[in-house]
């Protein structure tokens, strides 16, 4: 069937409900530009979203070698012909005024166009030139969630083998590191045990700081379907706001920020307390339990409610939840991976599988999701500063394995200490000790925490910035060379989602004007620079999309990533497999430990593990003593307080977060007139009791104060626990006129102003859940709604507001793409 209610009043779309056990119906959705019938479509072209970590398949319109649309590609296992809002609209963007065509480089203060071949010799020759003086230190790279699995494995291949840095991470350290990090900490090795298809066979599904309904919104859709049929499954909900996934749960539990290992201590403690564990499998497959057993024996659900501000009774209800089911499914994202004792709480959800049982067979099933749509190929090619195939930085065997691939010596792969984390790279070119920094794909001076700081490190003079993207963004305005980018749908390649499924996406349009793919590039500068192997040959031998997945397969082999069983001819033929695919695996693999933990073994696991507390790195000794069968890993941890609490001058809890029609700092969200229309500018949510207590109301205009920064935005009254504000972070200044940001002492726009600079000791994941925020007036609404959606997390208690509408049965496509207010030469430091 094909659903065509309107996409933004109606997110989800039309209901097909089914059944436990049964298979998911195919629904395919189509949003066409308008005036554009199907009859005038001249090629569909295969390919996946980029815009979420759901991993959508959809085929892209052509006409007259332009993209017109977009349909889902029913024959997928991910999505099963379904789009989300961001896949049907988000594609406009490609198409902006706005993009960019020609390389800038900064001449006396400003950005200018030239040419490529002035561009890429000004940052070759910068690098050969640091090289001579400073050393490999001296460079780093910081990419993106968003690229091809090609582009990062070849971006790492010349940073680590090439340039010989140690510095090299993505922006997945702001959303998916912790997941990595905690299913290392537990089974030794990255790599989702579960697969979406779980969400068909559970009888609970556990949602941890996961907002599913707008940051996977097909898989919500996928819960909905299955809440309508027979046998629904019963949700469990863990998040501060009131959230539709909160709307559908059995138990709801809104924990105060901050608080999570308490109260999944409280589930731990319940769940042992009643004997509710599988004994047989914890003997069998696990390591630690009596220690965790003794941790959490005084961590009651009473003791839990104080801490966490929820009461006794309904912790015990959770507890029961997941702890009497005979197939759980438990999600984990950013309320977890962005807040408080990230890692260790992450690992208290794996816990929980462990000493139920609840792994390897349909229902019972763990996903440590990924917030970004390639995340999942930034890890493992190693592009988040790990080795590739998940290998292991202090096994000298991991490390001999992957210069024998790379045909380099050993001791040309940097592996004398962890690898630096993207909190680190941005302090050391604020120390001074980095001095050329290549970013690609992604937007610092929005995302990262702190922004004011952000903005003085790439200001400085001694940095040498390099900015790959497809628009002058706020981080591109601050650069020395600014590379135009293709983008998907313009170029060929693999991403690989949340659950190991790998999609092909191809080439359907040129890119606009001199814009080159990612993978283009990173071989250009590799040319220029004559990176060399160990025998004199060129270091990188692959020349397309192609030849480097070839390559990157050889790197696979052998590893639990394995994508030897794959190729660009068998992904076109089906449309999506889940790796580990090889010659055992052929059609690839649902599940991870069907029998048994795969990948913990000393000799062979990715990390010997970390201290959950301090972060400090174990050693293989430690780790073959405790672990010396390669089994899973219960880890304990004890709670302790955030960093930094409310007090007088800072009363309420900020947290940031994401809403369903923005996908990072909006830089191509913001671009699709549907989107941006349903949520066109920042806002502020406080609860009722908040409000009527400082005298606030629907629409006021507020400032947002906190230690570092501040913002101002639109007042929206919602369900939030008390105590708590929430404020989007996609919001920046590339639509506002506001350049690169605010000015000093100026309120801002972004939620990152701000944010605290800490970050989790384990994962190193920076915590934008954790602030101290002050409330207060800037002038009265008088009937003004605030911007805020009323379809999702941030629906109003005022009945009054306006709905949230305008999807197809509302188009607006006739209208241009906002394009950016300057000129490429606006923006000096």
């Amino acid at each position: 069937m094909e659903d065509t209610t309107d996409r933004i009043a109606r997110p989800w779309g039309a209901r097909a409900p089914y059944g436990r056990h049964e298979t998911w119906p195919t629904r395919v959705d189509t949003f066409l530009a308008q005036g554009v019938g199907p009859g005038a479509v001249q090629r569909w072209v295969q390919s996946a979203s980029i815009l979420h970590s759901d991993g959508d398949a959809m085929d892209v319109a052509v006409a007259d070698g332009r993209m017109v649309g977009v349909r889902g590609r029913h024959a997928d296992r991910v999505n099963r012909g379904r789009l989300g809002p961001k896949d049907l609209f988000g594609w406009q963007a490609n198409a902006s005024r706005d993009r960019l065509t020609r390389p800038l480089v900064r001449r006396d203060g400003r950005l200018v166009e030239t040419d490529w071949d002035t561009a890429m010799d000004l940052v070759a020759d910068r690098s050969r030139a640091l090289l001579d003086s400073r050393g490999p230190g001296s460079i780093g790279f910081y990419t993106s969630g968003q690229l091809f699995l090609e582009e990062y494995y070849t971006l790492t291949v010349l940073a680590r083998a090439g340039i010989g840095t140690h510095h090299l991470d993505g922006n997945t350290r702001l959303c998916t590191a912790t997941a990595a990090e905690a299913l290392k900490e537990t089974f030794g090795c990255d790599g989702q045990p579960g697969s979406y298809d779980d969400f068909d066979h559970a009888d609970v599904i556990a949602l941890f700081g996961h907002n599913i309904a707008e940051t996977q919104p097909v898989q919500w859709m996928r819960i909905l379907d299955r809440l309508e049929g027979a046998d629904p499954p019963r949700l469990l909900c863990v998040d501060p706001r009131p959230t539709r996934v909160a709307e559908h749960a059995a138990v709801h539990l809104a924990p105060r920020v901050g608080t999570n290992v308490a109260l999944l201590n409280a589930l731990l403690h319940e769940t042992i307390r009643h004997e509710r564990i599988d004994r047989d499998f914890i003997a069998a497959h696990t390591v630690g339990f009596e220690e965790l057993a003794a941790r959490v024996a005084d961590c009651t659900p009473e003791w839990a409610a104080e801490i966490c501000d929820v009461p006794a009774a309904r912790i015990e209800e959770a507890a029961e939840l997941v702890g009497t089911t005979d197939a759980l499914v438990s999600t984990v994202l950013q309320g977890v991976y962005q807040s408080h004792q990230a890692t260790a709480a992450a690992v208290q959800v794996n816990n929980l599988h462990l000493i139920r049982g609840m792994l390897g067979r349909p229902g019972a099933g763990l996903l440590q999701m990924n917030g970004q749509p390639t995340a999942q190929n930034t890890r493992e090619c190693g592009a988040n500063g790990d080795l590739p195939g998940f290998r292991n930085w202090q096994n000298d065997a991991h490390v001999a394995d992957l210069a024998e691939v790379w045909n380099v010596e050993p001791e040309t792969v940097p592996h004398f200490a962890p690898p630096t984390h993207a909190m680190q790279i941005f302090r050391y070119a604020e120390q001074g000790s980095l001095r050329m920094l290549w970013i690609s794909g992604t937007n610092p001076a929005v995302s990262m925490p702190e922004l004011s700081r952000m903005r003085s490190i790439l200001s400085q003079e001694r940095l040498f910035t390099v900015v790959q993207d497809l628009f002058l963004t706020e981080t591109a305005q601050l650069a020395d060379v600014v590379l135009p980018a293709a983008t998907w749908g313009e170029k060929t390649g693999t991403l690989t989602n949340a659950d190991r499924t790998v999609h092909l996406s191809l080439k359907a349009v040129e890119p606009p004007g001199e814009a080159r793919p990612d993978l283009d590039i990173f071989l250009d500068y590799a040319r220029r620079m004559g990176f060399k192997d160990k025998d004199g040959g060129p270091l990188i031998t692959w020349d397309g999309p192609e030849s480097a997945f070839e390559a990157w397969k050889r790197c696979s082999a052998g590893r639990p990533c394995d994508y030897t069983g794959l190729s660009y001819a068998k992904l076109r033929d089906t449309s999506g497999i889940q790796w580990p695919c090889h010659d055992r695996a052929p059609e690839g693999t649902a599940r991870l430990c069907t029998d048994g933990i795969d990948w913990a073994h000393p000799d062979v696991c990715e990390s010997y593990g970390k201290d959950l507390e301090t972060g400090a790195s174990q050693e293989v000794v430690e780790y073959r003593s405790l672990n010396p069968d390669g089994r899973a890993m219960l880890k304990a941890a004890a709670y302790l307080p955030p960093h930094e609490e409310p007090d007088e001058q800072y009363p309420f809890q900020l947290t940031t977060g994401r809403t369903l029609y923005h996908f990072h700092t909006r830089t191509k969200t913001g671009r699709a007139p549907q989107l941006n229309d349903a949520a066109p500018d920042v806002w502020v949510e406080v609860s009722a009791p908040d409000a009527e207590r400082l005298g606030l109301g629907e629409g006021d205009l507020v400032e947002v104060a906190g230690r570092r920064g501040s913002l101002r935005g639109r007042l929206r009254v919602t369900g939030i626990r008390p105590g708590l504000l929430f404020v989007p972070f996609h919001y920046g200044y590339w639509d506002t006129g506001g350049g690169s940001g605010p000015g000093p002492d100026t309120p801002g726009r972004a939620a990152n102003e701000t944010t605290v600079t800490d970050w989790d000791p384990v994962s190193k994941q920076p915590l934008f859940k954790t602030a101290a925020a002050a409330l207060t007036l800037v002038e009265r609404g008088d009937g003004r709604p605030s911007p805020a959606p009323t379809t999702t997390a941030s629906e109003p208690v005022a009945a009054a507001v306006p709905p949230t509408s305008g999807g197809p049965a509302a188009r607006t496509t006739e209208r241009e793409p906002a394009a950016f207010p300057h000129g490429p030469e606006e923006g000096a430091r």
